[in-house]
């Protein structure tokens, strides 16, 4: 199947960047896929999967849960304030943590709870006006700020723009996260996963390549 495919170039990718076999992961971009298409790729042993919308999630995956264990969530979609305490509680990490408003809710709620899940910072690393995130020459202070709210901050993301070469993207991902100290890197899609990985990509974020063209 697809996924097996993936799961090959992904290892392939690793052994050509001389990268441990296993550093990265894969995780599977289930948004507005049909329940069929999901079921098949438990089914095939995967775990981890991310989702772009708290409410689409929020009504498919704690049903799955109680049928496929060792499930990891993780939300790759833009985050809303008001949506951040479901969140919370439904992903195992969260990609987008792109402004001061957010992360200062995503610090409170963490005190109530006593948890976090996993957070990635999206840097605009192509400073887009349509797109969210951090922009370059504004991370590391944005990074210092949530460090200073004690969130757990395990590395940062991109989506690179469409016209570009990605892989200059990944590389100024890749250089901010090492002045900061961060070994998370969550980069690359169904089109430029490998050249991600070849950049040093922990996480890459693959839908289609996988479940075929979305349905929505």
């Amino acid at each position: 199947m697809a996924l097996e495919d993936v799961r090959s170039r992904v290892a392939a990718a690793e052994a050509a960047a001389g990268r441990r076999p296993g550093s990265v992961t894969l995780v599977a971009v289930s948004k507005t896929q049909p329940a069929e298409r999901i079921e098949a790729v438990l089914e095939a042993g995967h775990r981890c999967f991310g989702e772009n919308r708290v409410q689409e999630a929020a009504g498919r995956w704690p049903q799955l849960a109680g049928r496929f264990a060792g499930l990891e969530l993780h939300l790759v979609g833009p985050l809303q304030t008001n949506k951040a305490r479901q969140a919370m509680d439904l992903f195992h990490a969260i990609h987008a943590l792109d402004r001061p408003k957010l992360a200062a809710t995503l610090a409170r709620l963490a005190q109530e709870r006593g948890s976090c899940p996993r957070l990635f910072i999206q840097v605009n690393t192509g400073e887009e006006p349509q797109k969210a995130g951090v922009l370059p020459d504004a991370a590391d202070g944005f990074i210092a700020d949530c460090r200073a709210m004690d969130l757990p901050v395990e590395g940062l993301m991109c989506i690179p723009p469409v016209a570009e070469e990605p892989s200059l993207h990944f590389a100024l991902l890749a250089k901010i996260a090492a002045r900061n100290g961060l070994e998370g890197l969550s980069m690359g899609m169904s089109g430029d996963y490998e050249r991600a990985i070849a950049e040093g990509a922990t996480h890459v974020r693959v839908g289609s390549a996988i479940f075929g063209p979305r349905t929505a």
